[in-house]
């Protein structure tokens, strides 16, 4: 499970540092990332909010095409993770 928080991180990370994708996507990519590493809450928890700030950052309308389709990979990572833990 661990590989895999690793994976869906790194994939956050790449979004967070493309300077092809507007602020507002990077800095969401980074706070859903932040979330998800927060050990305060359980895994599915984290999860899922991330999930819910990545969704919100899926459908806004300035989000190049390469990204959108790089939050639905790591959407449905999540998806998993928040399945299984």
């Amino acid at each position: 499970m661990a590989d895999k928080i690793k994976q869906v991180s790194d994939a956050m990370d790449m979004l967070a540092e493309d300077t092809s994708v507007p602020r507002n996507i990077r800095k969401g990519s980074a706070d859903a990332k932040a979330r998800l590493l927060d050990t305060k809450d359980a895994l599915d928890v984290r999860a899922a909010s991330a999930i819910n700030i990545l969704d919100d950052l899926a459908n806004d309308p300035n989000v190049p095409l390469h990204a959108r389709t790089l939050i639905w990979q790591i959407i449905s990572q999540l998806e998993m993770i928040a399945k299984n833990a």
